[in-house]
């Protein structure tokens, strides 16, 4: 496609792109009167317009039945987690018996490395990518000192200093470099800074081939990217809902277990009585006897209030479809891409984009380098309706989800950035 900085070229492509009508599904906030320009759906996704009347019906259902909604709730809260799994297994190319909604990101990883991070003797590290998330940091840190190991036993791959990625290639060369002592392979699978989006299927037949366990958090490629972790034989994975999945600030998270795991009564798990046998369950006994999928990680019964706006917003990606999202995706960043390039060259002001521009490579995203005065073109950004992300020192982090942002977003985006980086840029 041949791009155009002009609003009728944004205007053409959004009344040929055939998701356009789930815009309408989402509110926006507001600025003078007019929808914003959202671009943080990496950070926090928008509400869908379902959430509150699905709130109120179970409100209603509560009121109605009391500890019986459990059972006569038109969704019943016994098996409420259970409408997750058809839409999760789709995203996130799994089975259903491998994937469950349930608590916060951070909260899995920790259950899941429970039952994955099992150092012995030299097999004791832990791989991941430098500059990752602070919490998947935090996580694997305390999960070493936990176990008697020290911060020495965590090989970070740090990033080159000029591009900020770190190419696949690195992966594989560090993890052939340390193939013996290496427990557990634990990266992001898209890169929250850079917005890099890592080759999994390469990387975990590598971490197999090496002997380590493979797990991967998906906060920034879950909803964004098509995965495939049954196929790619990942071992386990964690999500957040509350990025590209929309369920609200610190929404339901989710879990993916290989079912070469399920059934095991051997394997190490923090247990809770909604991981046990269903059949049972109610019966009480004192043995914990796990339901042989991923739900046997789960603790509690599900929280259904939290769990609503995921549920509304898990409705529309089954509708309009990862693969087509997935489309839409690839021209809106590719639409950014150019307008900021656009933009660089119209203000001569030196932009480095540090999000790799290789489609495959990359997901509804864009960290963008703004030199100098990068501080004040975000809060000018912010101060005219364009709501962005700023991360330390100097990036502007832009996220056009597919799901409800559009060409024309884009364009109005470019002539604000402009005229912010005419005004401080001198």
């Amino acid at each position: 496609m041949e791009y155009q900085f002009n609003a009728e070229f944004a205007l053409k492509c959004d009344a040929e792109d055939e998701l356009k009508n789930f815009r309408a599904q989402f509110l926006f906030p507001q600025h003078k009167g007019e929808n914003a320009i959202y671009f943080t759906g990496n950070s926090l996704g928008l509400q869908a317009k379902n959430a509150r009347e699905y709130i109120s019906e179970e409100l209603d259902d509560w009121a109605t039945f009391g500890v019986e909604g459990h059972t006569e709730s038109r969704r019943p809260w016994l098996k409420y987690h259970e409408f997750f799994t058809k839409p999760l297994a789709s995203i996130v190319g799994a089975k259903p018996s491998e994937v469950v909604a349930m608590n916060g990101l951070t909260t899995n990883l920790h259950l899941l490395m429970v039952s994955f991070f099992r150092p012995e003797g030299k097999r004791k590290k832990i791989v991941c990518e430098g500059k990752a998330f602070p919490s998947d940091q935090y996580a694997l840190r305390s999960q070493l000192r936990f176990h008697g190991l020290t911060e020495d036993d965590l090989i970070e791959i740090q990033p080159d200093p000029v591009t900020e990625l770190i190419t696949d290639d690195r992966v594989i060369e560090t993890l052939e470099k340390h193939a013996d002592e290496i427990a557990l392979v634990m990266l992001g699978g898209m890169n929250y800074y850079t917005g890099q989006f890592f080759d999994m299927e390469r990387i975990t037949r590598k971490g197999k081939e090496i002997g380590a366990v493979v797990g991967w958090d998906l906060a920034h490629a879950a909803g964004n990217m098509p995965i495939k972790l049954h196929d790619w034989d990942v071992d386990f994975a964690a999500w957040c809902g509350y990025k590209y999945l929309n369920s609200g600030p610190g929404g339901v998270s989710g879990i993916f277990v290989h079912e070469k795991h399920h059934g095991q009564t051997e394997i190490p798990r923090f247990e809770g009585w909604w991981g046990h046998d269903k059949e049972t369950r109610f019966k009480m006994p004192e043995t914990f006897k796990p339901i042989p999928t991923a739900e046997a990680w789960q603790l509690s019964n599900a929280p259904v209030f939290a769990m609503v706006p995921l549920l509304a917003s898990l409705e529309l990606f089954e509708q309009a479809g990862m693969q087509r999202l997935r489309e839409k995706s690839k021209k809106l960043t590719a639409y950014l891409q150019f307008v900021v390039e656009q933009v660089r060259e119209s203000t001569g002001v030196e932009l480095k984009i540090i999000t790799p521009k290789d489609q495959e490579r990359r997901g509804a995203q864009l960290s963008v380098i703004v030199p100098g005065v990068g501080r004040q073109v975000f809060d000018y950004l912010m101060e005219n309706g364009v709501i962005s992300d700023w991360r330390e020192p100097d990036v502007i982090r832009m996220a056009p989800v597919p799901m409800y942002n559009n060409f024309e977003d884009i364009f109005r985006f470019g002539k604000i950035f402009e005229q912010g980086l005419k005004k401080f840029a001198k």
